[in-house]
């Protein structure tokens, strides 16, 4: 389980494709705090530690994932020097800063849309049909991860604001139009809607 607020930047190192893909990941965190076997979100996506090891002032730590990962996510698109967000799983007594995140990703966004507006930036994304009536303004989505609150929606698109802290703190500063960006629905959203479809 995770909050959606990323705590450090890590960096791919190497991809290894064999039956499933293995990929090493760079980080701030320390070696020694984290885990074999351990959780940790990777843009959004709960990978579990298979291997670990120090470098320089911080670490890298090695996930491998599936065929049926790589069909619902954007991780196919990783490649060496890629910069993703990086959140450990939540402990008890830890301050619930976001929101309730899986890391059990929904589908693929589709970034279309990327405007200045003052100091911060305006996203709008495409988010696929048949997740689209999950998301609703002022309501909560994981994008790659981070948790963000949904400005507007208009059918399928939906805009988010990014405030200059979020885009040092996250990979959102290099934001660009076409991006594949890995989309958690609230799981308040996900039980609002069975409910109503129940009634």
């Amino acid at each position: 389980m995770f909050t959606g607020i990323v705590t450090d930047i890590g960096t791919v190192t190497e991809i290894e494709k064999r039956g499933d893909t293995r990929a090493r990941i760079r980080s701030a965190y320390r070696a020694a705090g984290i885990d074999l076997g351990a959780s940790i979100a990777c843009d959004g996506v709960c990978l579990t530690v298979i291997a670990r090891g120090a470098e320089g002032e911080g670490a890298w730590f090695d996930v491998e994932y599936s065929a049926e990962t790589v069909s619902k996510t954007n991780l196919g698109d990783w490649a060496v020097g890629r910069r993703i967000n990086l959140e450990r799983a939540l402990k008890v007594g830890d301050e619930l800063g976001g929101h309730i995140v899986s890391g059990h990703v929904d589908g693929v966004a589709r970034v279309v849309g990327v405007r200045a507006e003052g100091d911060s930036t305006r996203v709008t994304f495409e988010a696929p049909q048949a997740l689209a009536k999950f998301i609703a303004p002022k309501g909560s989505v994981a994008l790659n991860g981070t948790s963000l609150t949904v400005n507007e929606v208009e059918g399928t698109r939906f805009g988010v604001n990014f405030i200059p802290h979020t885009q040092k703190a996250t990979t959102w500063g290099g934001v660009a139009v076409g991006d594949a960006v890995n989309l958690e629905i609230d799981t308040l959203a996900r039980y609002v809607a069975r409910l109503a479809e129940a009634g």
